[in-house]
């Protein structure tokens, strides 16, 4: 399970999906999904290699850098979010998107940056996320 409230043990799990990933070693269905996002992502593959320090790392805007693990979930929830059509037309913004950009990885990318605004706004304001806002924000990108 990788929604759990408790950091180093979601942290852990990419960190052993990616092992297991660079080792040949049979994956899980989830594992799969998070090898194929570090493999998306070489800038993280030294962090994740490196000590175990980084389990307990506080990544903050004042250290200069982006928190590699929120990142990573942002494109994990985005891909699910597109799979299941969650919010309803997701899945339609993805493909014009697509049409319009023509690379995955780049429409991604523009559309966690909408997620973690409109994920952080809620949490800011305690309230459920504004699926309708949300979708407009991603139309925006047009």
């Amino acid at each position: 399970m990788l929604f759990t409230q408790d950091r180093t043990r979601t942290r852990q799990m990419f960190r052993h999906a990616w092992q297991k990933h660079k080792n040949g070693e049979s994956l899980e269905p989830l594992e799969k999904q998070l090898a194929s996002l570090l493999e998306d992502h070489p800038e993280y593959h030294k962090l994740l290699e490196g000590s175990d320090d980084l389990l307990d790392h506080d990544f903050t805007a004042e250290d200069g850098h982006e928190n590699p693990f929120l990142h990573l979930s942002l494109h994990l929830a985005l891909r699910e979010q597109v799979g299941t059509d969650r919010p309803a037309g997701i899945a339609s913004i993805t493909r014009s998107l697509l049409l319009k950009h023509g690379e995955g990885h780049i429409v991604e990318h523009l559309m966690i940056e909408k997620l973690g605004l409109y994920l952080w706004e809620a949490q800011r304001q305690s309230r459920a996320p504004d699926e309708q806002a949300y979708l407009q924000s991603l139309r925006e990108l047009l």
